[in-house]
Formats: structure tokens, sequence, C-alpha cells
């Protein structure tokens, strides 16, 4: 390309280079917006976009927790459905909806969760005294 004096161009003339830029230079963007997409369908992975956070968590399907009366299900994360809302404003329990009857799966997961960590404290804490 030949060099340009832009100090010798008149507005207009650098008003028309400019707009002639810009074209050019979304052309350049639609290509190469264009050639990702189709890596993205390649690999079926997306580019992450600078500045957007994602969650770690997204796309992975866990089984439900909850389950109503009308066979409607919620996994515990997000929102809690209007559904359940509705249902613990009436004066239900939370724990009558949980998968596997009344809780009971959850308290005793619990219960055997408690003392495996009160284990692993006295490991550590044996550890730093030698």
């Amino acid at each position: 390309m030949a060099p340009v004096n832009l100090k010798a161009m008149e507005v207009d003339e650098l008003v028309a280079l400019r707009s002639e830029i810009d074209a050019a230079l979304e052309e350049r963007s639609r290509g190469l917006r264009e050639q990702l997409t189709q890596l993205e369908k390649a690999t079926g992975r997306t580019a992450k976009v600078p500045g957007q956070r994602t969650s770690v968590l997204k796309g992975i399907k866990v089984p439900p927790k909850f389950v109503g009366p009308n066979g409607e299900s919620w996994a515990g994360r997000g929102a809690r459905p209007k559904w359940l809302a509705e249902l613990l404003e009436a004066g239900h329990a939370i724990e009558e909806f949980a998968v596997g009857g009344n809780g009971v799966e959850e308290e005793a997961r619990e219960e055997k969760a408690a003392p495996r960590a009160k284990r692993g404290a006295a490991r550590k804490g044996a550890r730093r005294r030698k």
C-alpha cells in the first residue's frame, strides 16, 4: 500500500478514509467470528470471551433433591421454584419433598460425614505435633 500523507488531506477525504477503514475492520472481524464459530462446532467447545464469567458447574446435570406432589422436581440449585415456595407458605416443610422420603437419607449422610471430619481434623493435628 502506498504511503498516505494524512496532514495534506482534506477533512472530507479523512472522513471517507475513516469509513473505509471501519468497513475493512468490520469485514475482517466478521471473518474471524465465522472461523471461530466453525472451530467451536468442530471441537465441541466454546471460546471464553474475555471478561465473561463462567461457572464450573454449568452444564453438569444433577439429580433432583426435591419432588413436588404433581411431579415437579428441583435439584436445589438456583432460585427456589414457585411450586415449592407456594407449598412452604401453605405450611409444609421442605423435608416433605426431599427425594427418598422425609430427608432420612440426607440426615444419614450428614451423620456419617461428621465423624470423618473429626477424624480428619485429629489426623491433621497429629501431623503438626510431630
